[in-house]
């Protein structure tokens, strides 16, 4: 947001006249002296700040006023230049008795390497010369006023203040008419520069043929080709020729229009007349092209214009470089850079950025950042533009440290990052998991800026969602709508999928309520999503009736939405139906697809119609549509659910016959069927061939074969004690046996050739800890450290919330000790987690230690209330501690939003009834 100008001086040559800069106060005519009178200012400017200003105004002052010195080589005022800020000046110009040394010192300030005036500066200095009917020297200081101008904001002031200018006597020249219009093509203020195109033209200024060709250049700019032609008459009134530059913006506006015809029929007649077309003009008619996807004819221009000896400029190259990546001709963009160097002409920062981005989206991320690399180097600063192309894809790559790296040397270096830098930065992080540091991201938005948007709290609550975190998307929900960000259908899109993707089907059908209450409609994403969470749930004939409703209002379903409901029908064994919504989804036009047929084939095999689902299998064949791994994976599940795990097997090797590579769930399934079968050695083979191609076994691979030795334990008794005597004691402990059943899969696996990994044990841990085995996870760990191996911090994070889980307070905290003193920050969680263990143990002492200690650092506050304060300690009944702790954040000036305290006030309510 523009900051509004600092209130000016605007003198008046008619006091009584009521100027419609009424916020500005009228002085009279000053009696300008040397010296400022500190006595007779208001009681208003008797600041500190007040008084610095006017003491280096008078000292400057002093020094102008010095008949006997040369104050331009004067050696006082060059120290005092460097203090010199723009409201000193504006000051100084309205203060000094000699309005031709302001002047001249005005003229002399602005070429101090280090200062810049501002627009206060130029009023002081136009306000004087007005009073003093300076005009010539008065229309040099208005073009270079207008010329200062940063943004829109301020170019709209300036032309109303010139305009009351221009009513005390300051007519325009065409040298200042002329440089507003291109000012204002700069800031694409079409309607503002048709007026000032209408006051040229009615002013009795004759217009030069740089003012009719500066607005046609603006109208074409925005593809208004009937009002530039309508300006181009003018030009043949006045009995002036159009230029190269009068026809290159016509073919730029058909260009905007995307008529590159009209583009070409202009570029003829521009020959015709004898008008030779310039890199502009080429460049134009290029960037058409490619623009349209005309990319080969775009370089065959290129060529015809090096041919005919007019050399390309930078800008001629770089959308050419770009469009080649877009179409993956990266090695023919690279081609084009290292031609454009050849002929002298080097890469700009626009250039590097467009190949940048081509190459990032190619999938040649490491390249790309190379390149940015030898910018830096070249000493060529990059735009936000490059930043974001960079940081998007490295988030997109899940490689956020680098992205952030990228995003302090931003910061360091003066950028400001912009939605779309922390929109980037935020998605990477929910990509990752680390939903906890995109929550600070959003603290500092909300603090500092950029605002965030409807995008930057649909990423965060769909982060929320894939963790599990239903709770916090729905508040992070209501602190949008506090923040004056509206909701939109992709916002309840995922909140919908999410709740219906964790059964809670009335949650997501109340949702689906209120967009619609809202005004919001529902679109096919949102229909599908409650579609395919009824039909997940098994209640397909709700699903039906919304989709009967999603027709009724005109939304038409997709492919995804049918299959939904197929998926449903077919685990219900309801075949008739199925296939009834298949015939009515093709004949909508719906062709059905692999999923299609691949969802029928799961819920058959699942409900034991295996023989039914190879006879969809081999139609879909016959169709030529191709099965995937999902296809595969259910028919063998189906297989070895029926016992038939040898026909299952001899499946598995007909789709990697046809390349598809198993996943860990097409292997699981037919690991079980042997174990199911008592064939517990060729199951342990089948997880060395896994193994071997490169596909990690999960728990319930292990869980699996760890079953299978339970049973073979079961049949020969004292054989797994007997055999790892000399690896762990034998006891009648069902902890003991359990241990020795994982010390015996260790041994069974090292047999077959998988030496056990570090990977091995976090994955056994790991699914120990969920279970909330601990004994058997801290013998495991103490036994992965014997071979060598550290656990990662996601096993001591997996153990010390199951340590939590079962009161051992202790051993959890010893855990989470070690873990800070090596420098990993455990997430909020985890202080969930010891802070109600510690409750149930009546140790509240530590609990505020351990709750002080975490505010030290850095967090989203409201996610510590919600975390912490409302899904720990309120659901343990704790409110009086609760309320503690609170006022702990308080005190510490933990800023917590109004809406936190609502949803917190919710919550106790809810106690107290």
């Amino acid at each position: 947001m523009v900051k509004p100008l600092k209130p000016i001086y605007l003198y008046s040559l008619n006091p009584h006249r009521r100027s419609k800069f009424r916020r500005f106060t009228y002085l009279g005519r000053l009696q300008f002296s040397s010296k400022p009178d500190f006595l007779e200012q208001s009681e208003s400017l008797q600041t500190e700040e007040n008084k610095r200003l006017l003491f280096i105004v008078s000292k400057v002052s002093d020094i102008l006023s010095n008949p006997r010195l040369q104050w331009q080589t004067s050696a006082e005022l060059q120290s005092l230049s460097s203090k010199l800020r723009p409201r000193h000046v504006a000051k100084l110009v309205e203060i000094h008795e000699n309005t031709e040394v302001a002047l001249q010192f005005f003229y002399w300030v602005s070429k101090r390497h280090f200062y810049k005036h501002d627009i206060n500066c130029y009023v002081s200095m136009l306000n004087r010369l007005v009073f003093d009917k300076k005009f010539a020297p008065a229309d040099h200081v208005r073009i270079l006023m207008i010329k200062a101008c940063r943004n829109e904001e301020e170019m709209k002031w300036v032309i109303e203040y010139l305009g009351e200018l221009s009513r005390k006597g300051l007519g325009y020249s065409l040298y200042s008419f002329n440089t507003l219009l291109i000012q204002l093509g700069k800031f694409e203020m079409v309607d503002a520069a048709k007026s000032a195109y209408q006051e040229i033209m009615s002013s009795g200024t004759e217009p030069s043929l740089l003012t009719f060709n500066t607005m046609i250049n603006i109208l074409c700019k925005k593809g208004r080709i009937e009002e530039a032609k309508l300006i181009m008459s003018h030009i043949y009134q006045r009995g002036l020729s159009p230029d190269v530059f009068t026809y290159t913006s016509l073919i730029l506006g058909h260009c905007r229009n995307g008529d590159l015809d009209a583009a070409f029929v202009i570029f003829d007649r521009m020959l015709q007349d004898g008008i030779d077309p310039n890199a502009a003009t080429y460049t134009t008619l290029i960037n058409g092209l490619c623009t349209e996807g005309r990319v080969d004819e775009a370089m065959n221009m290129l060529d015809e214009m090096t041919e005919k000896g007019i050399e390309p400029t930078v800008y001629t190259y770089t959308v050419p470089i770009s469009s080649l990546c877009a179409v993956g001709r990266e090695k023919e963009a690279v081609d084009l850079v290292v031609s454009m160097r050849k002929r002298g002409c080097e890469p700009n920062v626009q250039t590097y950025t467009a190949l940048i981005s081509g190459l990032s989206q190619s999938g040649l991320l490491e390249v790309a950042i190379g390149l940015y690399h030898n910018m830096l180097r070249k000493g060529l600063l990059p735009t936000m533009v490059t930043f974001n192309i960079l940081i998007t894809e490295l988030c997109g790559a899940k490689k956020v440290d680098r992205a952030f790296n990228i995003f302090r040397w931003i910061e360091a270096h003066g950028y400001k990052p912009n939605t779309i830098t922390c929109n980037a930065l935020i998605h990477g992080l929910c990509l990752v998991g680390n939903i906890e540091r995109a929550m600070v991201l959003l603290s500092e938005m909300l603090k500092v800026g950029p605002a965030p948007t409807v995008i930057t709290y649909n990423t965060l609550i769909n982060g929320y969602l894939k963790q599990g975190f239903l709770d916090n998307a729905m508040r992070l929900l209501d602190l949008m709508k506090n923040n004056g960000c509206k909701a939109d259908e992709w916002t309840y899109a995922e909140l919908i999928s999410g709740f219906c993707k964790r059964g809670k089907l009335d949650s997501a059908s109340a949702l689906f309520q209120e967009m619609i209450k809202h005004g919001l409609s529902p679109n096919q994403v949102n229909y599908t999503a409650l579609i395919d969470g009824l039909s997940k749930e098994e209640k397909v004939d709700d699903a039906l009736a919304l989709l009967k409703r999603m027709e009724e209002s005109g939304c038409s379903p997709g492919i995804e939405t049918y299959n939904a409901i197929i998926n449903g029908l077919s685990k219900q064994k309801r075949l008739l139906e199925a296939e009834k919504l298949c015939n009515k989804m093709a004949e909508s036009g719906l062709l059905p697809n692999v999923i299609t047929y691949s969802t029928l084939i799961d819920g058959l095999c699942r409900n034991g119609g295996t023989h039914l689902a190879f006879k969809i299998f081999h139609d879909m064949e016959r169709r030529n549509c191709i099965p995937n791994l999902y296809t595969y994976s259910s028919l063998i599940y189906g297989l070895c659910l029926e016992g038939q795990a040898d026909n299952a097997e001899s499946l598995l090797r007909e789709m990697e016959k046809k390349g598809l590579a198993p996943d860990h769930v097409t292997y699981t399934s037919l690991i079980d069927g042997f174990v199911a079968l008592g064939r517990l050695d060729h199951a342990l083979l089948l997880l060395r061939q896994m193994a071997d191609k490169g596909c990690q076994p999960n728990y319930r691979t292990f869980g699996v074969l760890l079953k299978g030795l339970q049973k073979e334990h079961q049949l020969i008794p004292g054989k797994v004690s007997i055999q790892h005597e000399t690896v762990c004691s034998s006891t009648a402990s069902k902890k003991d046996v359990s241990f020795e059943l994982l010390c015996t899969l260790l041994d069974r696996l090292s047999e077959i050739g998988c030496e056990p990994s570090a990977d091995t044990y976090c994955t056994l841990i790991l699914g120990l800890s969920r279970e909330g085995k601990t004994y058997e996870a801290d013998q495991l760990i103490a036994h992965m450290r014997e071979k060598g191996f550290s656990p990662t911090s996601a096993v001591y994070c997996s153990l010390l919330v199951s340590y939590c889980n079962n009161l051992k307070v202790d051993a959890a905290l010893e855990i989470f000790d070690s873990l800070i003193q090596q420098g990993f920050r455990p997430p909020l969680s985890i202080y969930q987690s010891l802070i109600c263990a510690l409750c149930r143990r009546s140790r509240l002492k530590e609990v505020e230690v351990l709750f002080e200690n975490m505010l030290g650092k850095q967090w989203n506050n409201d996610e510590i209330v919600w975390t912490i304060l409302i899904d720990g300690l309120l659901k343990e009944r704790e409110s009086e501690l609760c309320m503690k702790l609170l006022h702990v954040m308080e005190s510490k000036s933990c800023n917590i939003s109004f809406q936190t305290y609502v949803i917190l006030a919710r919550e106790f309510s809810k106690l107290d009834g």
